[in-house]
């Protein structure tokens, strides 16, 4: 009988398959998606972020595509590379109990092929990048490598995980730009603390297990105040998004042309008027995205943990308005 992991949905495609494929299809969380759209996303976010500088165009498509196909062959391979090195801490904790492989269903010599297997697919993908693309996108595999023993060694593994997970905003920003401006940091920075948060939520359905055995986690560090900690991540990604990045990145409206006001010259207070316009358009995403978040902290209770998965699945649509929102923008200023 096929062992359907807690966090996964029963009716997924997954259950549907042969039944010798469906543990390396699990190995690689395919039966959860949510996990690799959180890691294509930020790409995604980068991509029409970049679009206020430089921008819509139809080879967006194309990074954007390469960007998921290589999210859910990384993902996948992270993922298996993650349960083999916890294999003994999954086995004491409810919620991973039935991953394959300490429930025997796949071996680890298994684990360790379908994990070069997925390499091959990710290393086909970062072929088709631009060269610069290719050298970010390889500097992300220390971060991959250490990410299964920070939970080990510090209360923050949700930082480390930030660090891991958006790391496609940087490789998409430069395959759009051919470049890495401030700004391109400065959106990583603010979706590291968006990751602390989304990841914390997740991690309050194990704070009983991962305390047993020794797990260490954001969720377990704010304690009685997990939804303040929560909050003030949330928060921090609001301010560096959209208080900082304005300032940081885009700068000031430059018009070289003459400027007239009842056919006088009105230079300083007509670009002073375009500033604040283009400010707006440029914060479009602030407010649907902002009340996502909050949103998300008010609903959370850390003792629920169905719906603290819940929580954690819907910051799938708040990229969704962080991507939609910027392409906005950036159609409105081209």
């Amino acid at each position: 009988m096929t062992q359907i992991i807690k966090d996964a949905d029963k009716n997924h495609w997954v259950y549907r398959m042969p039944k010798g494929w469906i543990p390396y299809l699990q190995l690689s969380r395919l039966d959860r998606p949510i996990g690799y759209w959180l890691l294509a996303l930020p790409g995604w976010i980068a991509l029409s972020f970049a679009s206020l500088s430089h921008g819509l165009a139809v080879t967006d498509l194309k990074w954007a595509a390469l960007i998921l196909i290589g999210a859910i062959a990384m993902r996948g391979a992270g993922c298996t590379y993650n349960d083999i090195v916890d294999r003994d801490l999954d086995a004491k904790v409810e919620r991973t109990a039935l991953r394959p492989i300490p429930a025997g269903t796949v071996s680890v010599k298994q684990s360790w092929l379908w994990l070069a297997a997925q390499c091959i697919v990710g290393l086909i993908v970062l072929l088709f990048l631009p060269r610069l693309a290719q050298i970010i996108a390889l500097c992300s595999i220390p971060l991959v490598a250490a990410y299964p023993f920070m939970k080990r060694i510090t209360w923050w593994p949700q930082v480390w995980l930030g660090m891991t997970f958006n790391w496609a905003a940087l490789v998409a920003y430069a395959a759009k730009t051919g470049e890495i401006s401030p700004g391109a940091f400065i959106l990583y920075l603010g979706l590291i603390f968006w990751t602390i948060g989304y990841d914390t939520i997740y991690a309050c359905q194990d704070i009983e297990d991962d305390a047993f055995v020794g797990i260490k986690s954001t969720a377990r560090r704010f304690g009685k105040h997990v939804k303040s900690g929560v909050a003030m991540s949330y928060l921090l990604c609001f301010f560096i998004l959209f208080t900082l990045s304005p300032l940081s990145i885009w700068g000031p409206v430059i018009y070289e042309g003459p400027l007239y006001w009842n056919g006088i010259p009105e230079r300083e207070s007509t670009l002073e008027i375009f500033s604040v316009l283009e400010g707006l358009i440029r914060d479009l995403p602030a407010v649907p995205f902002g009340l996502h978040l909050a949103y998300q902290v008010y609903r959370l209770n850390s003792e629920k943990d169905d719906l603290s998965l819940k929580l954690f699945k819907s910051n799938f649509w708040a990229a969704i308005l962080l991507v939609l929102g910027f392409a906005l923008s950036g159609y409105l200023l081209m």
